[in-house]
């Protein structure tokens, strides 16, 4: 499976430890990151991660494009919720193309750790039929 994985800056600190605690899950799939956080995950769990541009620079509207083809099956996006963080038109970019193309989002830990039990059951396995990227080895 495709995991696309965003962070905002004040949330960047819990992505990584939530991917420190679904390590043994998330090296078992391919997985893209906006640039700082795909770094700081991937310096804390040694994971390869294929990195995009900063969030604010162009990588949120990259994953979003990505999604939009059908090539990510999975997107973790903690944002920031204090009422006076700017949020950009590109995170309701990406959200809306969650929603058009039936692809599981998690913007905290709860739902987040609810999907990669799933994912790790074989429950979101769906996914191999639309996305032309996954590996249908199983």
């Amino acid at each position: 499976m495709e995991i696309a994985i965003v962070a905002d800056d004040m949330k960047k600190e819990l992505m990584t430890e939530f991917c420190i605690a679904y390590c043994g899950i998330l090296c078992k799939h391919s997985i893209c990151a906006t640039a700082t956080t795909g770094k700081y995950i991937s310096e804390a769990t040694g994971l390869t991660i294929e990195k995009m541009m900063p969030g604010p620079q162009g990588g949120t509207e990259q994953i979003a494009s990505r999604v939009a083809y059908n090539e990510i099956d999975l997107l973790l996006f903690f944002r920031d919720t204090t009422p006076e963080e700017y949020h950009h038109e590109s995170d309701t970019e990406i959200m809306r193309m969650c929603d058009l193309y039936n692809t599981p989002v998690a913007t905290t830990i709860a739902p987040a750790g609810v999907l990669f039990r799933a994912l790790d059951n074989g429950d979101l396995d769906w996914r191999a039929y639309v996305n032309p990227r996954t590996n249908r080895k199983k």
